[in-house]
Protein backbone atom coordinates (compact mmCIF):
# COMPACT_ATOMS: atom_id res chain seq x y z
CA UNK A 1 0.00 0.00 0.00
CA UNK A 2 1.36 3.49 -0.43
CA UNK A 3 -0.03 7.51 -0.69
CA UNK A 4 0.10 9.27 -3.89
CA UNK A 5 -0.21 12.57 -2.46
CA UNK A 6 -1.40 16.06 -4.57
CA UNK A 7 -0.01 19.28 -3.51
CA UNK A 8 -2.63 22.26 -3.08
CA UNK A 9 -2.89 24.21 -6.09
CA UNK A 10 -1.05 27.04 -5.25
CA UNK A 11 1.92 25.43 -4.27
CA UNK A 12 1.59 24.54 -7.94
CA UNK A 13 2.01 28.14 -9.16
CA UNK A 14 4.58 29.26 -7.51
CA UNK A 15 8.52 29.98 -9.05
CA UNK A 16 10.49 27.04 -9.20
CA UNK A 17 12.73 27.66 -6.78
CA UNK A 18 9.87 28.47 -4.15
CA UNK A 19 7.90 25.73 -5.24
CA UNK A 20 10.58 23.31 -4.74
CA UNK A 21 11.36 24.96 -1.19
CA UNK A 22 7.45 24.30 -0.12
CA UNK A 23 8.03 20.42 -1.15
CA UNK A 24 10.55 19.90 0.38
CA UNK A 25 9.01 21.26 3.18
CA UNK A 26 6.12 19.30 3.11
CA UNK A 27 7.80 15.88 2.15
CA UNK A 28 9.52 16.63 5.62
CA UNK A 29 6.25 17.55 7.48
CA UNK A 30 5.11 13.73 6.59
CA UNK A 31 7.75 12.22 7.05
CA UNK A 32 8.05 12.99 10.86
CA UNK A 33 4.32 12.75 11.19
CA UNK A 34 4.12 9.65 9.68
CA UNK A 35 6.81 8.00 11.01
CA UNK A 36 5.82 8.17 14.38
CA UNK A 37 2.99 6.04 13.46
CA UNK A 38 4.61 3.80 11.30
CA UNK A 39 8.70 3.78 11.66
CA UNK A 40 8.67 2.21 8.04
CA UNK A 41 7.02 4.51 6.34
CA UNK A 42 8.94 6.35 3.39
CA UNK A 43 8.04 9.86 1.76
CA UNK A 44 9.52 10.21 -2.39
CA UNK A 45 9.00 14.13 -3.43
CA UNK A 46 8.27 14.12 -6.85
CA UNK A 47 7.96 17.57 -8.81
CA UNK A 48 3.87 17.00 -8.77
CA UNK A 49 3.50 15.17 -5.79
CA UNK A 50 4.72 13.18 -3.18
CA UNK A 51 4.19 9.35 -2.57
CA UNK A 52 4.09 7.74 1.37
CA UNK A 53 4.55 4.10 1.56
CA UNK A 54 5.98 1.95 4.20
CA UNK A 55 6.82 -2.15 4.55
CA UNK A 56 3.71 -4.65 5.05
CA UNK A 57 6.01 -7.16 6.20
CA UNK A 58 6.87 -5.12 9.15
CA UNK A 59 3.56 -4.36 9.71
CA UNK A 60 1.80 -6.79 12.34
CA UNK A 61 -2.18 -4.90 11.78
CA UNK A 62 -2.53 -3.56 8.11
CA UNK A 63 -5.27 -2.21 8.68
CA UNK A 64 -4.66 -0.05 11.80
CA UNK A 65 -1.37 1.41 10.76
CA UNK A 66 -3.54 2.37 7.41
CA UNK A 67 -6.55 3.78 9.32
CA UNK A 68 -3.79 6.32 11.33
CA UNK A 69 -1.80 7.26 8.63
CA UNK A 70 -4.84 8.05 6.62
CA UNK A 71 -6.39 10.29 9.56
CA UNK A 72 -3.00 12.04 9.76
CA UNK A 73 -2.36 12.45 6.23
CA UNK A 74 -5.91 14.37 6.22
CA UNK A 75 -4.92 17.15 8.97
CA UNK A 76 -1.47 17.85 7.22
CA UNK A 77 -1.52 21.40 5.93
CA UNK A 78 -0.14 21.22 2.35
CA UNK A 79 -2.15 18.62 1.28
CA UNK A 80 -4.90 19.35 -1.77
CA UNK A 81 -5.79 15.27 -1.62
CA UNK A 82 -4.32 11.98 -1.17
CA UNK A 83 -4.99 8.42 -3.33
CA UNK A 84 -4.97 5.24 -1.44
CA UNK A 85 -3.26 2.81 -3.24
CA UNK A 86 -2.77 -0.84 -3.77
CA UNK A 87 0.07 -2.45 -5.63
CA UNK A 88 -0.08 -6.37 -6.85
CA UNK A 89 2.33 -8.38 -9.14
CA UNK A 90 1.25 -7.42 -12.61
CA UNK A 91 -0.99 -10.57 -14.23
CA UNK A 92 -2.80 -10.71 -17.72
CA UNK A 93 -5.06 -8.44 -18.47
CA UNK A 94 -7.94 -10.53 -16.80
CA UNK A 95 -6.06 -10.45 -13.56
CA UNK A 96 -6.25 -6.49 -13.86
CA UNK A 97 -9.76 -6.27 -15.05
CA UNK A 98 -10.59 -8.40 -11.75
CA UNK A 99 -8.71 -6.64 -9.56
CA UNK A 100 -10.25 -3.45 -10.59
CA UNK A 101 -13.44 -4.28 -10.61
CA UNK A 102 -13.33 -5.21 -6.91
CA UNK A 103 -11.71 -1.73 -6.28
CA UNK A 104 -14.12 0.59 -8.37
CA UNK A 105 -17.66 -1.61 -8.65
CA UNK A 106 -19.66 0.43 -6.34
CA UNK A 107 -17.80 3.37 -6.81
CA UNK A 108 -18.99 3.52 -10.56
CA UNK A 109 -22.28 1.80 -9.62
CA UNK A 110 -24.89 4.14 -11.70
CA UNK A 111 -22.09 6.51 -12.99
CA UNK A 112 -20.12 6.81 -16.21
CA UNK A 113 -16.79 6.44 -16.34
CA UNK A 114 -13.28 6.07 -18.29
CA UNK A 115 -10.38 3.92 -17.71
CA UNK A 116 -6.95 5.98 -17.32
CA UNK A 117 -3.86 3.91 -17.57
CA UNK A 118 -0.11 4.92 -17.10
CA UNK A 119 2.49 2.72 -17.79
CA UNK A 120 6.16 2.79 -17.47
CA UNK A 121 8.28 -0.01 -18.38
CA UNK A 122 8.97 -1.78 -21.39
CA UNK A 123 5.64 -4.06 -21.73
CA UNK A 124 4.36 -6.36 -25.01
CA UNK A 125 1.14 -4.36 -25.09
CA UNK A 126 0.20 -0.52 -24.91
CA UNK A 127 -1.50 1.54 -22.55
CA UNK A 128 -4.88 1.68 -24.65
CA UNK A 129 -5.27 -1.86 -25.11
CA UNK A 130 -5.11 -2.53 -21.52
CA UNK A 131 -7.89 0.58 -20.82
CA UNK A 132 -10.33 -1.11 -23.80
CA UNK A 133 -9.81 -4.36 -22.49
CA UNK A 134 -10.51 -3.53 -18.75
CA UNK A 135 -13.03 -0.51 -19.59
CA UNK A 136 -14.80 -3.27 -21.41
CA UNK A 137 -15.35 -5.97 -18.82
CA UNK A 138 -16.29 -3.36 -16.28
CA UNK A 139 -19.28 -2.02 -19.03
CA UNK A 140 -20.39 -5.37 -19.00
CA UNK A 141 -20.17 -6.71 -15.87
CA UNK A 142 -20.71 -4.01 -12.92
CA UNK A 143 -24.03 -1.91 -13.15
CA UNK A 144 -22.34 1.36 -14.50
CA UNK A 145 -23.99 3.70 -16.56
CA UNK A 146 -21.53 3.47 -19.47
CA UNK A 147 -18.68 4.85 -20.80
CA UNK A 148 -18.07 8.54 -21.04
CA UNK A 149 -14.57 9.42 -22.71
CA UNK A 150 -14.91 13.17 -22.74
CA UNK A 151 -16.53 14.11 -19.33
CA UNK A 152 -16.94 10.75 -17.38
CA UNK A 153 -18.16 10.90 -13.74
CA UNK A 154 -15.63 8.95 -12.39
CA UNK A 155 -11.95 8.55 -13.71
CA UNK A 156 -10.94 4.77 -13.16
CA UNK A 157 -6.80 5.11 -12.88
CA UNK A 158 -4.15 2.21 -13.35
CA UNK A 159 -0.82 2.20 -12.82
CA UNK A 160 1.34 -0.27 -14.40
CA UNK A 161 5.28 0.56 -13.33
CA UNK A 162 7.26 -2.50 -15.15
CA UNK A 163 6.18 -5.33 -13.41
CA UNK A 164 3.90 -4.12 -10.71
CA UNK A 165 0.12 -3.18 -10.80
CA UNK A 166 -1.25 -0.07 -8.89
CA UNK A 167 -5.02 0.48 -8.76
CA UNK A 168 -5.88 3.96 -6.52
CA UNK A 169 -8.60 2.72 -4.49
CA UNK A 170 -10.17 5.07 -2.47
CA UNK A 171 -9.48 9.66 -2.82
CA UNK A 172 -9.62 11.47 0.15
CA UNK A 173 -9.42 15.52 1.00
CA UNK A 174 -6.58 16.73 2.38
CA UNK A 175 -6.49 20.30 4.24
CA UNK A 176 -4.92 22.37 1.55
CA UNK A 177 -3.16 25.74 2.59
CA UNK A 178 0.35 26.10 3.05
CA UNK A 179 3.36 23.38 4.43
CA UNK A 180 3.88 24.66 8.18
CA UNK A 181 6.50 26.22 8.57
CA UNK A 182 7.33 27.26 5.17
CA UNK A 183 5.25 31.38 6.22
CA UNK A 184 6.97 33.47 8.70
CA UNK A 185 5.35 32.44 12.62
CA UNK A 186 2.76 34.13 14.22
CA UNK A 187 1.75 34.81 17.68
CA UNK A 188 -2.07 34.03 18.47
CA UNK A 189 -3.82 35.66 21.39
CA UNK A 190 -6.00 32.32 22.73
CA UNK A 191 -8.77 32.82 24.90
CA UNK A 192 -10.10 28.97 24.11
CA UNK A 193 -13.70 30.13 23.06
CA UNK A 194 -14.51 29.49 19.25
CA UNK A 195 -12.90 32.49 17.52
CA UNK A 196 -9.25 32.30 18.97
CA UNK A 197 -9.86 28.35 18.30
CA UNK A 198 -10.70 28.61 14.78
CA UNK A 199 -8.46 31.83 14.02
CA UNK A 200 -5.30 29.62 15.35
CA UNK A 201 -6.42 26.96 13.17
CA UNK A 202 -6.40 29.17 10.29
CA UNK A 203 -3.12 30.42 10.48
CA UNK A 204 -1.71 27.19 10.70
CA UNK A 205 -3.61 25.49 7.84
CA UNK A 206 -2.29 28.89 5.61
CA UNK A 207 1.55 27.48 6.92
CA UNK A 208 2.56 29.55 9.56
CA UNK A 209 4.28 28.24 13.00
CA UNK A 210 1.55 29.25 15.68
CA UNK A 211 2.68 29.98 19.01
CA UNK A 212 -0.12 30.98 21.89
CA UNK A 213 -0.34 33.68 24.01
CA UNK A 214 -2.94 33.25 26.85
CA UNK A 215 -3.88 36.30 29.07
CA UNK A 216 -4.88 34.61 32.58
CA UNK A 217 -7.50 37.06 34.12
CA UNK A 218 -7.72 34.91 37.17
CA UNK A 219 -9.02 31.87 36.64
CA UNK A 220 -7.19 28.61 36.61
CA UNK A 221 -9.81 26.55 35.31
CA UNK A 222 -9.57 28.52 32.24
CA UNK A 223 -6.33 28.07 31.81
CA UNK A 224 -6.62 24.10 32.00
CA UNK A 225 -9.31 24.78 29.30
CA UNK A 226 -6.73 26.73 26.94
CA UNK A 227 -4.00 24.62 27.85
CA UNK A 228 -6.09 21.45 26.92
CA UNK A 229 -7.42 23.32 23.30
CA UNK A 230 -4.23 24.62 22.41
CA UNK A 231 -2.50 21.03 23.22
CA UNK A 232 -5.31 19.59 20.63
CA UNK A 233 -4.81 21.68 17.74
CA UNK A 234 -0.86 21.58 17.76
CA UNK A 235 -1.44 17.73 18.08
CA UNK A 236 -4.04 17.73 15.50
CA UNK A 237 -2.70 20.07 12.84
CA UNK A 238 0.65 21.51 13.82
CA UNK A 239 3.01 18.76 15.58
CA UNK A 240 5.38 19.06 12.71
CA UNK A 241 6.66 21.92 14.35
CA UNK A 242 7.74 23.01 18.18
CA UNK A 243 5.50 25.87 19.49
CA UNK A 244 5.68 28.02 22.68
CA UNK A 245 2.63 28.36 25.10
CA UNK A 246 2.78 31.67 26.87
CA UNK A 247 0.86 32.15 29.77
CA UNK A 248 0.89 35.85 31.33
CA UNK A 249 -1.04 36.66 34.67
CA UNK A 250 -3.52 39.85 33.96
CA UNK A 251 -5.63 39.43 36.94
CA UNK A 252 -3.12 42.53 38.63
CA UNK A 253 -3.80 44.85 35.20
CA UNK A 254 -7.54 44.00 35.60
CA UNK A 255 -7.52 45.26 39.24
CA UNK A 256 -5.43 48.20 37.67
CA UNK A 257 -8.31 48.99 35.11
CA UNK A 258 -11.12 48.35 37.69
CA UNK A 259 -9.49 51.21 40.08
CA UNK A 260 -8.58 53.62 37.29
CA UNK A 261 -10.59 53.18 33.68
CA UNK A 262 -13.98 54.56 33.40
CA UNK A 263 -16.31 52.07 32.68
CA UNK A 264 -16.99 52.42 29.34
CA UNK A 265 -13.88 52.26 28.44
CA UNK A 266 -12.90 49.75 29.99
CA UNK A 267 -12.76 47.00 27.44
CA UNK A 268 -10.77 49.14 24.65
CA UNK A 269 -8.13 49.60 27.29
CA UNK A 270 -8.12 45.79 28.50
CA UNK A 271 -7.71 45.21 24.82
CA UNK A 272 -5.27 47.96 24.49
CA UNK A 273 -2.74 46.56 27.04
CA UNK A 274 -3.16 42.73 25.99
CA UNK A 275 -2.33 44.08 22.62
CA UNK A 276 0.82 45.81 24.52
CA UNK A 277 1.72 42.75 25.93
CA UNK A 278 1.45 41.16 22.88
CA UNK A 279 3.67 42.93 21.16
CA UNK A 280 6.39 42.91 23.58
CA UNK A 281 6.08 38.72 23.52
CA UNK A 282 6.51 38.90 20.49
CA UNK A 283 9.53 41.05 20.10
CA UNK A 284 11.14 38.83 22.48
CA UNK A 285 10.01 35.88 20.28
CA UNK A 286 11.47 37.11 17.09
CA UNK A 287 7.85 37.05 15.64
CA UNK A 288 6.60 39.42 13.05
CA UNK A 289 3.02 38.87 13.68
CA UNK A 290 0.04 38.67 15.76
CA UNK A 291 -3.46 36.67 15.29
CA UNK A 292 -6.82 37.73 17.10
CA UNK A 293 -9.89 35.80 16.73
CA UNK A 294 -11.70 39.35 16.13
CA UNK A 295 -14.71 39.70 13.66
CA UNK A 296 -16.51 43.10 13.18
CA UNK A 297 -19.11 44.29 15.65
CA UNK A 298 -19.43 40.99 17.34
CA UNK A 299 -18.78 42.62 20.57
CA UNK A 300 -18.93 46.30 21.33
CA UNK A 301 -14.62 46.54 21.09
CA UNK A 302 -14.93 45.12 17.82
CA UNK A 303 -16.37 47.89 15.84
CA UNK A 304 -14.04 49.71 13.47
CA UNK A 305 -13.47 52.53 15.45
CA UNK A 306 -12.20 50.55 18.67
CA UNK A 307 -10.42 47.94 16.30
CA UNK A 308 -8.26 50.66 15.28
CA UNK A 309 -7.14 52.54 18.32
CA UNK A 310 -6.66 48.74 19.74
CA UNK A 311 -4.06 47.99 16.69
CA UNK A 312 -2.54 51.33 17.41
CA UNK A 313 -0.59 50.67 20.24
CA UNK A 314 0.85 47.37 18.37
CA UNK A 315 4.01 47.50 16.31
CA UNK A 316 3.71 44.34 14.69
CA UNK A 317 1.04 43.36 11.66
CA UNK A 318 -2.25 41.94 13.82
CA UNK A 319 -4.09 39.55 11.61
CA UNK A 320 -7.50 38.87 12.08
CA UNK A 321 -8.86 35.86 9.83
CA UNK A 322 -12.15 36.08 11.04
CA UNK A 323 -12.76 39.66 10.40
CA UNK A 324 -15.87 38.78 8.34
CA UNK A 325 -17.18 35.52 9.69
CA UNK A 326 -20.36 35.20 10.77
CA UNK A 327 -20.53 33.61 14.32
CA UNK A 328 -22.65 30.20 13.00
CA UNK A 329 -20.09 29.86 10.49
CA UNK A 330 -17.01 30.11 12.88
CA UNK A 331 -18.88 27.62 15.39
CA UNK A 332 -19.36 25.20 12.21
CA UNK A 333 -15.89 25.23 12.03
CA UNK A 334 -15.10 24.35 15.83
CA UNK A 335 -17.06 21.15 14.92
CA UNK A 336 -15.41 20.75 11.65
CA UNK A 337 -11.92 20.70 13.23
CA UNK A 338 -13.10 18.52 16.17
CA UNK A 339 -12.82 21.84 18.62
CA UNK A 340 -16.59 22.45 19.77
CA UNK A 341 -16.89 20.43 22.61
CA UNK A 342 -13.73 22.19 24.02
CA UNK A 343 -14.78 25.80 23.04
CA UNK A 344 -18.34 24.80 24.31
CA UNK A 345 -17.29 24.27 27.81
CA UNK A 346 -14.61 26.78 28.25
CA UNK A 347 -14.84 28.26 31.75
CA UNK A 348 -15.78 32.12 31.36
CA UNK A 349 -13.75 34.94 33.44
CA UNK A 350 -14.71 38.20 32.42
CA UNK A 351 -12.18 40.61 33.77
CA UNK A 352 -14.29 43.62 33.21
CA UNK A 353 -17.50 44.74 32.57
CA UNK A 354 -18.54 47.93 30.76
CA UNK A 355 -21.32 50.26 31.43
CA UNK A 356 -22.80 51.26 28.49
CA UNK A 357 -19.50 50.38 26.49
CA UNK A 358 -18.63 52.77 23.79
CA UNK A 359 -18.93 51.58 20.44
CA UNK A 360 -16.89 54.66 19.51
CA UNK A 361 -13.77 55.54 21.40
CA UNK A 362 -12.10 58.68 20.94
CA UNK A 363 -8.27 58.63 20.79
CA UNK A 364 -7.95 61.39 22.96
CA UNK A 365 -10.70 59.93 25.68
CA UNK A 366 -8.71 56.59 25.68
CA UNK A 367 -5.16 58.36 25.97
CA UNK A 368 -6.61 60.45 29.12
CA UNK A 369 -8.10 57.17 30.19
CA UNK A 370 -5.06 55.63 29.97
CA UNK A 371 -2.74 58.61 31.78
CA UNK A 372 -4.00 57.26 35.12
CA UNK A 373 -3.13 53.66 34.61
CA UNK A 374 0.15 52.44 36.48
CA UNK A 375 2.19 50.91 33.44
CA UNK A 376 4.41 49.31 36.63
CA UNK A 377 1.34 46.72 36.72
CA UNK A 378 1.68 45.35 32.83
CA UNK A 379 5.72 45.24 33.32
CA UNK A 380 5.32 43.04 36.32
CA UNK A 381 2.69 41.03 34.50
CA UNK A 382 5.15 40.31 31.44
CA UNK A 383 7.98 39.91 33.95
CA UNK A 384 6.03 37.05 35.54
CA UNK A 385 5.34 35.57 31.75
CA UNK A 386 5.53 31.94 31.90
CA UNK A 387 6.87 30.20 28.86
CA UNK A 388 7.00 26.38 27.63
CA UNK A 389 6.46 24.22 24.65
CA UNK A 390 3.70 22.96 23.83
CA UNK A 391 4.26 19.40 24.00
CA UNK A 392 5.79 19.70 27.53
CA UNK A 393 2.26 20.92 29.19
CA UNK A 394 2.52 18.50 31.42
CA UNK A 395 5.83 19.54 33.20
CA UNK A 396 4.09 22.53 33.65
CA UNK A 397 5.47 23.96 37.61
CA UNK A 398 1.72 25.26 38.40
CA UNK A 399 0.40 21.26 38.00
CA UNK A 400 1.13 20.00 41.40
CA UNK A 401 3.32 16.22 41.23
CA UNK A 402 1.54 15.32 44.62
CA UNK A 403 -1.30 13.84 42.51
CA UNK A 404 0.04 10.45 42.28
CA UNK A 405 -0.71 8.58 39.03
CA UNK A 406 -2.14 5.32 39.99
CA UNK A 407 -1.07 1.97 37.52
CA UNK A 408 -3.67 -0.62 39.43
CA UNK A 409 -7.03 -0.17 40.59
CA UNK A 410 -8.52 -1.06 43.99
CA UNK A 411 -12.17 -2.21 44.69
CA UNK A 412 -13.02 1.16 46.37
CA UNK A 413 -11.78 2.87 42.67
CA UNK A 414 -13.95 4.27 40.17
CA UNK A 415 -11.89 4.88 36.61
CA UNK A 416 -13.17 7.87 34.98
CA UNK A 417 -12.79 8.51 31.33
CA UNK A 418 -12.96 11.86 30.65
CA UNK A 419 -11.90 11.72 27.12
CA UNK A 420 -14.45 13.16 24.17
CA UNK A 421 -17.08 10.60 22.92
CA UNK A 422 -15.50 10.38 19.61
CA UNK A 423 -11.59 9.86 21.31
CA UNK A 424 -13.63 6.93 23.76
CA UNK A 425 -15.82 5.42 21.09
CA UNK A 426 -12.15 4.89 18.68
CA UNK A 427 -10.20 3.58 21.31
CA UNK A 428 -12.15 2.33 23.88
CA UNK A 429 -10.99 2.09 27.25
CA UNK A 430 -11.15 -1.98 28.24
CA UNK A 431 -10.32 -2.22 32.03
CA UNK A 432 -12.33 -6.29 32.80
CA UNK A 433 -13.19 -6.07 36.86
CA UNK A 434 -12.80 -2.48 36.55
CA UNK A 435 -15.54 -0.10 37.57
CA UNK A 436 -15.35 2.54 34.40
CA UNK A 437 -17.70 5.73 34.64
CA UNK A 438 -17.64 7.79 31.09
CA UNK A 439 -17.68 11.58 32.40
CA UNK A 440 -16.07 13.94 29.15
CA UNK A 441 -13.88 16.50 30.47
CA UNK A 442 -16.71 19.25 29.57
CA UNK A 443 -18.77 17.54 31.77
CA UNK A 444 -16.60 16.83 34.62
CA UNK A 445 -17.07 20.28 37.10
CA UNK A 446 -20.85 20.21 37.12
CA UNK A 447 -21.19 15.78 37.36
CA UNK A 448 -18.25 15.49 40.08
CA UNK A 449 -20.98 17.17 42.46
CA UNK A 450 -23.03 13.93 42.73
CA UNK A 451 -20.77 11.21 42.72
CA UNK A 452 -20.40 9.32 46.00
CA UNK A 453 -18.01 10.90 48.54
CA UNK A 454 -17.08 7.73 49.84
CA UNK A 455 -15.31 7.02 47.04
CA UNK A 456 -11.99 7.70 44.98
CA UNK A 457 -12.33 8.69 41.36
CA UNK A 458 -9.41 7.95 39.34
CA UNK A 459 -9.11 10.48 36.06
CA UNK A 460 -8.09 9.10 32.76
CA UNK A 461 -7.11 10.40 29.73
CA UNK A 462 -5.26 8.60 26.56
CA UNK A 463 -1.94 10.68 27.41
CA UNK A 464 -2.18 10.98 30.61
CA UNK A 465 -1.96 15.22 30.98
CA UNK A 466 -5.31 16.46 30.69
CA UNK A 467 -6.28 13.71 33.97
CA UNK A 468 -3.84 15.25 35.87
CA UNK A 469 -4.81 19.31 35.20
CA UNK A 470 -8.51 18.08 35.85
CA UNK A 471 -7.47 16.62 38.99
CA UNK A 472 -5.37 19.28 40.24
CA UNK A 473 -8.21 21.92 39.46
CA UNK A 474 -10.71 19.51 41.63
CA UNK A 475 -8.38 19.00 44.03
CA UNK A 476 -7.93 23.22 44.65
CA UNK A 477 -11.37 23.28 44.60
CA UNK A 478 -11.57 21.10 47.75
CA UNK A 479 -12.44 17.64 46.17
CA UNK A 480 -10.05 15.18 48.35
CA UNK A 481 -11.57 11.76 46.41
CA UNK A 482 -9.97 12.71 43.26
CA UNK A 483 -6.97 11.19 41.60
CA UNK A 484 -5.73 10.22 38.31
CA UNK A 485 -5.04 6.73 36.31
CA UNK A 486 -2.50 6.19 34.25
CA UNK A 487 -1.20 2.52 32.92
CA UNK A 488 2.08 1.07 33.12
CA UNK A 489 2.51 1.91 29.65
CA UNK A 490 1.41 5.17 29.43
CA UNK A 491 4.13 5.96 32.71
Amino acid sequence: MKFIIKLFPEITIKSRPVRKRLIARLQNNIQIILARIEPSVKVSSFWDKLEAAFDHEAVENVGEVRDALVDALSRIPGIQAFLEVEQYPLGDFHQVYELTREAYAERIKGKTFKVRVRRSGKHEFTSVELERYVGGGLRQHTEAAGVDVHKPEVWVDLEVRDDWLFIITRIHKGLGGYPLGTQEPVLSLISGGFDSIVASWMTMRRGCKTHFLFFNLGGYAHEIGVKQVSLYLWRRYGSSARVKFITVPFEEVVGEILQSIDRSHMGVVLKRMMMRAADRVADRMNIPALVTGESIAQVSSQTLPNLALIDSVAEHLVLRPLVTMDKPDIIDYTREIGAFEFASAMPEFCGVISDKPTTAAKRDRVEREEQGFDFDVLDRALESAEVISIDEIVENQNISSEIEALTRVDANQVIVDIRAPHEEERKPLNMPGCEIMKIPFYKLEQDIVGLDSKRQYLLYCEKGVMSQMHAQHLAEKGYENIGVYRPAAQK
